[in-house]
């Protein structure tokens, strides 16, 4: 019927209406919601144990937020994507899982970002704690862990970060600036005191004045750091390289350890290292001691092939799995590759494919590695040619722990497909977190308040991985029946229905 077309809609109720019975908040919130886990999670921590500042109310004074509620926004907020505290505060206000989830309150966002900023440590400490339900769940092995870093952006911009060089290009910058100025200021003298552009003049020079102290500071911070350069904004991060043809930007190189049966975090450290090489056992040690086991199996690429880091898992009882570098501009099918000169420990010498016998000549003293060559050999071999480029002879480099780095070599060519599970294991937590997620910069400053950051986006994932396997409804029973549940609420609630009922009576 023409003109009746609007009556096949589905329309809504009248939002005038008045309800005669209105529904709870609890009405909105399903049995399989993720809000639902996140509460019964956080109810059975014990926040003072954690470290949480205001874990204790204070008897005076004014009446602080619950560090319980405010930790469950936030991480309500992480799975969610949702990170900023006037997003987070804009979520209490209208979003009913969030209501429902800290039972209405509405913090503003400078207390919200406090927070974050303030229990960076216990965040992390709420970190391992999931992971130690994990562990009670059976949901990590505890056999084998996958080790990678990747960049992470600081909140420091390429243009706040001072080499010498650029420090130098911007003082004479500044300098020339300043000539300008004090010439013109000359020149307005000579004409007249009350030209109306010298207040203008005379601020803008105190401006570049102010600038050139700070670049004079900066290049002097740099000359004490031995030429390393200095971010002005976030002190503690570095210029890195990225991944993916991406340049130089000032980052953090975050860590991490994935576990091999169900792909979990369980273990990170923010650092500031520019690259892998120094990272292999301390990382390698947490994940050990995260899963509450004896020994260890590390999978990790060949940027962490460090003889000394290798060495010091083995006495830890954790085997590595690393392929070994390859030398730079040498061909595998080469018949004289580094490969083929075979080392004799009796004799501490070399033998090259020629069969000359190569002795101990001297050891590097920036790495501790022993150089092994026979010059006259050399010299007068019909090889040489083919086997070195210097006109000299040919020099073979052997770590003192080249027998680790072997083993550990070794070790990759015997296990091909537990190797390759490195990269499905290491990559998807980072393409999740940094891609899907969005959260490949960090909003606060220096390693601690950044690693407040990290735990709350690994402990997101691991939260959003475990109900994935288990279901909500399933992962909420278990958490009830394997952790007990905290006195804090009801402490609190008790402590505040006291002191009203006293603020009563005194009134």
């Amino acid at each position: 019927m023409i003109g009746m077309g609007w009556m096949r809609y589905i329309t809504g109720g009248n939002r005038n209406q008045l309800m005669l019975s209105a529904p709870s908040l609890d009405d909105f919130v399903g049995e399989d919601n993720l809000a639902r886990v996140i509460d019964a999670f956080v109810d059975t921590l014990d926040m003072a144990a954690l470290q949480f500042t205001h874990a204790l109310p204070s008897e005076t004074g004014r009446f602080s937020f619950d560090p319980a509620d405010l930790l469950k926004l936030y991480v309500y907020g992480y799975i969610n994507r949702i990170r900023s505290s006037r997003r987070l505060e804009l979520e209490t206000h209208r979003n009913v899982e969030v209501m429902w989830l800290v039972k209405g309150l509405r913090p503003d966002d400078k207390t919200i970002s406090n927070f974050r900023r303030e229990n960076a440590e216990a965040l992390k400490n709420v970190f391992r704690q999931f992971n130690l339900l994990c562990l009670k769940l059976k949901l990590i092995g505890g056999e084998t862990a996958s080790i990678d870093g990747s960049k992470f952006k600081a909140d420091n911009g390429r243009k706040n970060y001072y080499t010498e060089d650029s420090a130098k290009k911007a003082l004479k910058r500044l300098e020339n600036k300043i000539e300008e100025y004090l010439k013109e200021l000359s020149e307005n003298d000579v004409v007249s005191e009350l030209m109306p552009d010298r207040t203008s003049v005379l601020e803008a020079l105190e401006k570049l004045t102010d600038r050139k102290a700070k670049v004079e500071d900066i290049l002097r911070e740099i000359n004490a750091r031995g030429g390393e350069g200095v971010c002005t904004v976030d002190r503690e991060a570095r210029l890195m390289k990225q991944g993916n043809g991406h340049g130089f930007d000032v980052c953090y190189n975050v860590q991490t350890a994935v576990d091999e049966k169900n792909g979990l975090i369980t273990a990170f450290e923010v650092t500031a290292s520019c690259n892998d090489q120094g990272e292999l056992s301390g990382m390698a040690m947490e994940a050990k001691e995260a899963v509450e086991t004896q020994e260890l199996n590390v999978l990790t690429d060949k940027g962490y092939s460090n003889g000394e880091e290798i060495h010091a898992c083995e006495e830890a009882e954790i085997h590595c799995y690393i392929p070994m570098p390859k030398p730079p501009h040498q061909s595998d099918n080469s018949e004289f590759h580094r490969k083929n000169f075979a080392y004799d420990p009796e004799k501490d010498s070399v033998t090259c494919p020629a069969g000359n016998e190569m002795p101990y000549m001297r050891t590097r003293a920036r790495n501790g590695y022993r150089v092994y060559g026979n010059r006259a050999a050399c010299q007068c071999c019909p090889f040489k040619a083919q086997c070195t480029k210097s006109k000299t002879l040919r020099e073979i480099e052997r770590s003192p722990y080249q027998p680790e780095m072997e083993r550990a070599d070794a070790r990759v060519k015997e296990n091909p497909q537990l190797y390759h599970r490195r990269k499905e294991l290491s990559e998807h937590p980072f393409g999740v977190v940094k891609s899907v997620w969005g959260y490949g910069q960090f909003l606060c400053r220096g390693k601690e308040k950044t690693s407040g950051e990290a735990a709350l986006a690994f402990l997101a994932f691991n939260l959003r991985r475990v109900i994935n396997i288990m279901g909500a409804k399933k992962l909420v029973e278990a958490i009830r029946a394997l952790l007990p549940r905290t006195v804090h609420d009801s402490f609190c609630c008790m402590l505040s229905w006291t002191s009203f009922l006293d603020a009563i009576a005194a009134y």
